[in-house]
């Protein structure tokens, strides 16, 4: 059974732009969002173009860092390096 993906515009760009970072996992999506793997890769086939879904599954595929346990200890941050000028925090505003 496929469940519904009910997300605003603005958390579909956000869930996009985390899918996009190399060190954001699939399990930091799911904790944020609540989509698992296949809903997000259902969310990108459906919000991108042919071209870009299948640039992104070639680059996600098999690709450690999307994937918490297969991660190695050294990547250890949650957020990308640029989040301070993504969220709404008073360094970003400096």
């Amino acid at each position: 059974m496929k469940k519904n993906i009910d997300l605003k515009d603005y958390e579909i760009d956000r869930v996009i732009e985390m899918a996009w970072e190399d060190r954001t996992t699939f399990d930091a999506i799911k904790a944020q969002f609540n989509l698992n793997e296949n809903d997000v890769i259902r969310l990108m086939r459906n919000n991108l173009k042919l071209s870009s879904f299948k640039l992104w599954r070639k680059r996600v595929q098999g690709r450690s860092t999307k994937h918490l346990n297969k991660r190695g200890v050294e990547l250890s941050r949650f957020k990308c390096s640029r989040q301070t000028s993504i969220s709404n925090n008073k360094i970003s505003k400096r």
